[in-house]
């Protein structure tokens, strides 16, 4: 997951799959390699990676991949879709579903009995 990041340039483990389906493979244009579904970086997808992470015991892991997440959250001003390799936010900036699952990973660190912070 981290390796298919790195490789994509994507900001997030959000990265919907790697490496995206060539250019034409899809007939809707938004569908282009690294846009929308096709390699998009999505924060309701990855927010579910760092509950696992998290959930399976690998918390300073979980931590590391939410902070940047919450980072472009703020420096966006919204909860965007999806980001696109450059981490340009896409979208909705009123996603729910991104808020929802970035909700859900901080109650888990904030609810943890034993609070390893990173």
């Amino acid at each position: 997951m981290v390796d298919n990041m790195k490789k994509a340039g994507a900001s997030t483990i959000g990265l919907t799959l790697y490496p995206p389906y060539p250019e034409g493979t899809f007939l809707n244009e938004g569908m282009h390699p690294y846009g929308y579904q096709n390699g998009g970086d999505w924060t309701w997808f990855g927010g579910r990676m760092i509950i696992a992470l998290f959930e399976n015991g690998f918390r300073k892991a979980a931590f590391e991949h939410l902070r940047p997440m919450l980072d472009r959250v703020i420096a966006n001003d919204g909860f965007y879709e999806w980001y696109t390799p450059d981490n340009s936010p896409r979208g909705s900036a009123s996603f729910k579903g991104s808020a929802g699952v970035l909700y859900d990973a901080i109650e888990l660190f904030l609810d943890d009995p034993e609070p390893k912070r990173p």
